[in-house]
């Protein structure tokens, strides 16, 4: 209700410095009564979790018999953490600024299969983009396997696993999409003014882009070069998977110290160095994207694209077409074929090679031919994937729609608990996860007895996502529309029903598909809470290929197929809702 009026509707003579304080008033309730919720749930499940965590780190800092192999313990994997993170930023953006161009400025045949093509490993989990490598240039991948076959070699010529290249280009296969969307989005909106007029002074293309281009778009890039880095330096599954024992990060050592050494308090103290990382490297993010210095030139949908004309831009596309498919497509195939195919290799003195089809592997996901206790059927795994990921859409898009409009009021109050809607973002989940298990050990809120603990924990990383998704479709919601409604008799839950949400149902749409596949393909904070008569897609997988046999490998990779299928079906669903609501 308006200050200015009286509580039957009369207009009262109020100075105006008292309206504009009871107007502020109100806004600051309405803004506390939003953020309560939201609120609580932050610091119950993740500052709470978050301060035992540094409370192992101080135990384990200022004790006396800290050795000096613990310091190595600290040192070697933040080393390489920042070493191999560093050079994956690299590649990524190697690959990823000419494909952003590629996508920015041509129009070509299959574009739309290639966009979703690239955005679709960002979305997978680590654990299926492990085991997709592993299926191509494994010692059983399809690479191996044909070089054997036509060199007749005996061995696996390519030994790429358990090494720094396998894990450089697992990340620039899971990361170049984000230099795709981020450079090339801001790069299609430049002013064409700017380039042309440059053009016109006698430029050269590369001048062109060197002088012009290129400075416009610094920070997108200094942004999407900083967000690879950060999805490096937080990387788990690839690292687990295909680095092997020799190369540790930060994330794997943390796990190797929590479960398997039972060391908690070094554990806490990798921890928290690893959140000192990430948090001044998520604010050194807020600092570059703040503001905006880009001559931006809104445009219609393929305005500003053309079809390649000259014979030095046909071969860029042809050759930038090529590399996309092979880093993205390859991986992905391989995957799909090798869990439908059977191979009989090193029958004889030459190597030979023997393949069929067959889909034993996705019938022996449902028989439990060792008769373990332990044994979860897939289909049980993958239920408890999807029902995992159905509580996190809810719990996300609810507590979102409450930040949102908070958000959406201007308050002093925003400006600090906006920030800290940001921290899980800064958080490794393998150090949530490890926090978890600390605080949540007893009932009624225990790991073990408490499965809703999982996409607790999976709504603190999709949280962010869907506020940011829904905030600016709120914001642009005139206020018109509702006072028009409003003054027609409707109350405020149907001018809500009515106005608000069909306006911003793809918002909607789009932040649950996020926190949904965000929950799917979790996996370090999974690690820890999954109860073994309840494992997630994820987990199962990586059971079987952390066991030996052929069997336990075919097995991994038809669920991860299913899982991946999963995925794509979720992106699709994304870019559908995207583009036509």
């Amino acid at each position: 209700m308006d200050p200015g009026l009286g509580r039957s509707g009369v207009k009262v003579n109020m100075p105006k410095s008292a309206i504009r304080k009871a107007r502020e008033i109100t806004a600051r309730r309405k803004v506390f009564f939003l953020w309560a919720v939201p609120l609580a749930f932050l610091l119950f499940f993740f500052f709470y979790p978050l301060g035992a965590v540094f409370n192992l780190a101080g135990k384990a800092a200022f004790a006396r018999d800290i050795s000096i192999n613990t310091w190595t313990r600290i040192w070697r994997p933040l080393a390489f953490t920042i070493w191999q993170a560093s050079l994956s930023m690299g590649l990524t953006l190697l690959v990823g600024l000419p494909a952003a161009y590629l996508f920015a400025r041509f129009r070509f045949r299959g574009k739309k299969f290639l966009r979703a093509l690239t955005t679709l490993p960002f979305i997978l989990p680590t654990v299926v983009v492990a085991v997709s490598f592993n299926a191509l240039t494994g010692p059983r991948g399809w690479l191996n396997v044909l070089l054997m076959r036509w060199f007749d070699l005996p061995t696996p010529p390519i030994q790429i696993l358990n090494s720094l290249a396998a894990i450089l280009l697992a990340h620039v296969f899971y990361n170049v999409s984000v230099v795709i969307r981020t450079v090339g989005s801001a790069w299609s909106q430049l002013d064409p003014r700017t380039e042309q007029a440059a053009r016109v002074l006698g430029a050269s293309p590369l001048r062109v882009l060197r002088e012009v281009t290129l400075p416009l778009l610094k920070k997108p890039i200094a942004a999407a070069a900083l967000l690879v880095f950060l999805f490096d330096f937080t990387s788990f599954g690839v690292i687990l998977l295909l680095g092997g024992p020799r190369f540790a990060t930060l994330e794997v050592e943390i796990y190797i110290q929590a479960l398997q050494m039972l060391n908690l308090p070094l554990s806490g103290l990798l921890s928290a160095i690893q959140m000192v990382c990430t948090l001044l490297m998520l604010i050194l993010y807020t600092r570059i994207t703040s503001g905006q210095n880009i001559p931006l030139m809104p445009r219609l949908k393929g305005e500003g694209e053309r079809s390649p004309q000259k014979t030095g831009e046909r071969i860029f596309v042809v050759i930038m077409i090529v590399i996309l498919v092979v880093l993205q497509f390859f991986p992905l195939g391989a995957l799909v074929l090798r869990s439908v195919t059977t191979l009989d290799a090193n029958r004889g003195a030459r190597g030979e090679v023997d393949t069929g089809f067959t889909l034993a592997y996705y019938q022996e996901l449902f028989i439990n031919r060792r008769q373990s206790l332990f044994y979860v059927p897939p289909i049980e795994a993958m239920w408890n994937s999807l029902l995992y990921a159905s509580i996190t859409v809810v719990l996300s898009i609810v507590m979102g729609f409450l930040v949102a409009y908070a958000l959406n009021t201007r308050s002093v109050i925003n400006r600090a608990l906006d920030p800290l809607l940001m921290l899980p973002l800064g958080t490794s989940a393998v150090t949530l996860g490890l926090g978890f298990i600390v605080v949540f050990n007893r009932p009624p809120v225990d790991v073990r007895s408490f499965p809703l603990l999982m996409p607790v924990a999976h709504s603190l990383v999709a949280l962010p996502f869907v506020v940011r998704t829904l905030q600016p479709a709120l914001s642009s919601i005139p206020n018109s529309l509702r006072h028009a409604a409003a003054v027609m008799g409707a109350p405020p839950w149907r001018v809500w029903l009515e106005v608000d949400l069909p306006i911003l149902a793809r918002a909607v749409v789009v932040g649950a598909v996020f926190s949904f596949t965000i929950s799917l393909g979790e996996f370090g904070a999974t690690t820890f809470l999954s109860r073994p008569e309840m494992p997630t897609m994820p987990v199962a997988i990586f059971r079987f290929i952390s066991q030996p046999g052929a069997l336990n490998y075919g097995q991994a990779l038809a669920m991860s197929t299913l899982l991946m299928a999963v995925c794509a079906v979720g992106i699709l669903l994304m870019d559908n809702f995207s583009n036509e609501l």
